[in-house]
């Protein structure tokens, strides 16, 4: 009989991720187990594979670990993932393109909405018992013939730009990668350069990867250019934008709003001065999270460790530079 493989789904996941776990893989000799806790996850030393979720991995804990081969992220972001101690460990790190793709733009939309139309303004003011249609009015808008400025047009970006078309906006990109004039027209968006996204977008919303290019790429400088009336969503990765500029920006009526899914110190403190920013909504990096999600996340993620087990090349490798030759 075949030595049994150690899978470890680290983090926290919908109720039934384990059941179709064992669905997927039950033709294969595989154990798995939800590591959940912090405990049981400093604890964790004879994981083979590991499917990853909202931890991180650091090289301490890949050390621990002496006979991991693979990390999947269950998502696009890998960010969380040490992946050059990895990669030269000779163990693979792939990601989850697109799988969460349409929860996330879904999300987008939401911000969009709730900071164009002053969603928790409105709220606050009626749990005070004032009912005024007026308090805000000048400070609400629709979407209806609006340009939406995406940052970044990679599965997620796409989604959103088929999203915001449907409430009638009018959707323009910038990315380090444009994409082919034939796929723009499919699209119906158009290519700008990031100052000219920022000066003529209404609503602008961030849709990189967080890396040294994009690190604090939407600043004071960026901000100053934008229309006062305009709004800023990160659906991201936090550390895109400034905060200490968005603050500023913000207070001094700069730009109308901001919708963040992300921020750069996760998870937030309750002293952090972004919390008593005007005009901000803040969700704790939910985008990639909901209870259906698992009917598409749980079977890329299989078929790429059924790929691993069969020694067939693996999808989304996102380490490959690290790797042993």
């Amino acid at each position: 009989m075949k030595n049994i493989l150690n899978i470890a789904l680290v983090g926290e996941y919908p109720v039934g991720t384990l059941e179709m776990f064992n669905e997927f893989l039950a033709d294969y000799n595989t154990k798995l187990k939800i590591i959940n806790t912090e405990e049981k996850y400093n604890e964790l030393n004879d994981a083979e594979i590991i499917v990853l979720r909202t931890f991180k991995i650091k090289k301490n804990d890949i050390e621990r670990n002496e006979g991991l081969k693979l990390i999947h992220k269950w998502g696009t972001g890998f960010d969380t993932i040490d992946i050059k101690t990895a990669g030269e460990k000779n163990i693979l790190v792939c990601n989850s393109p697109g799988a969460n793709s349409y929860a996330v733009s879904e999300l987008t939309i939401l911000h969009i909405l709730s900071t164009y139309r002053n969603l928790i303004n409105n709220y606050k003011n009626v749990e005070k018992g004032n009912w005024s249609k007026s308090k805000f009015l000048n400070q609400s808008y629709c979407i209806k013939n609006k340009t939406i400025g995406l940052i970044g047009i990679g599965n997620i970006g796409k989604e959103v730009a088929k999203k915001v078309q449907a409430f009638g906006g009018n959707v323009q990109y910038y990315d380090s990668f444009r994409l082919s004039q034939e796929k723009e027209k499919q699209l119906n968006i158009k290519y700008v350069e990031l100052e000219e996204l920022c000066k003529s977008s209404d609503v602008i919303s961030v849709h990189v990867p967080i890396n040294e290019k994009t690190k604090y790429m939407i600043n004071k400088e960026t901000m100053n250019l934008m229309k006062p009336t305009a709004i800023l969503v990160n659906t991201s990765r936090g550390g895109i934008i400034n905060e200490k500029d968005l603050i500023e920006a913000l207070e001094e009526g700069k730009i109308l709003g901001a919708g963040l899914d992300c921020i750069e110190n996760e998870p937030i403190k309750i002293n952090d001065p972004i919390l008593k920013a005007p005009n901000i909504t803040i969700t704790p990096h939910i985008g990639g999270t909901s209870a259906d999600l698992i009917e598409h996340m749980v079977p890329l993620i299989c078929k790429n460790i059924i790929r691993f087990l069969e020694k067939k090349k693996m999808n989304f490798v996102v380490n490959e530079k690290y790797l042993e030759n």
